[in-house]
């Protein structure tokens, strides 16, 4: 298959979980969110030099492809794993980026104040990390064997997670201390006894 059939094979998918295209790069900062979105949830490909409507646009300068490095190794933290491929179609360059999952979550990006922030895949979005990812990364990296113990924090949380709910409302409902609701959500999460979805554009968590 030469480069342009495999690139509109790619661009016939459009934007979804695991992919996403880029007009062209003007700013590493932004680059960066969708490393650590891709590197964070599934893994993914960037197709950069290629619009939104799918047609190829591609990489008009050196300056383009330095700042595509930049976003994996210079502005995500930890520094992402990222492999970069070069295609030619109708006298364009266009880069395909793949990151893979990675296994040293969060990867952060870091925005133009200089503040790392972690972003996850859903769909053809990039959305910012809630805390109770943040604490499930974590939390995953504890021992495997690891068991749940039902003390009597656990069993009021459960007791007020009866329909899908927001984290704030949570931590209202069942009066316990935010940082020890988002720890035992994300430890029921990791065991599947709680489950989350994005929808309206917030995070909502329902017993499983």
């Amino acid at each position: 298959m030469d480069d342009k059939r495999y690139l509109l094979s790619l661009i016939r998918e459009g934007e979804h979980q695991q992919q996403d295209f880029k007009y062209r790069v003007a700013d590493a900062c932004k680059l960066a969110k969708s490393v650590s979105a891709f590197a964070n949830t599934d893994g993914g490909r960037l197709l950069i030099g290629v619009r939104d409507d799918g047609h190829l646009s591609g990489v008009r300068s050196e300056e383009e492809i330095f700042m595509m490095h930049q976003a994996a190794y210079t502005f995500c933290k930890p520094e992402a794993s990222i492999k970069f491929d070069t295609y030619h179609a109708e006298g364009r360059t266009i880069v395909v980026a793949t990151v893979p999952p990675s296994n040293k979550r969060p990867v952060c990006a870091i925005d133009e104040e200089g503040r790392p922030r972690a972003y996850i895949r859903i769909h053809d979005e990039n959305i910012v990390a809630s805390p109770v990812h943040l604490a499930l990364w974590r939390e995953s990296q504890r021992v495997q064997g690891a068991m749940i113990t039902y003390d009597d924090d656990i069993r009021r949380l459960l007791d007020v997670v009866n329909s899908r709910l927001t984290l704030n409302r949570i931590v209202r409902l069942s009066r316990l201390p935010r940082h020890r609701v988002i720890t035992l959500m994300a430890r029921l999460i990791r065991f599947g006894v709680l489950q989350w979805e994005y929808e309206g554009q917030q995070f909502l968590f329902w017993q499983g």
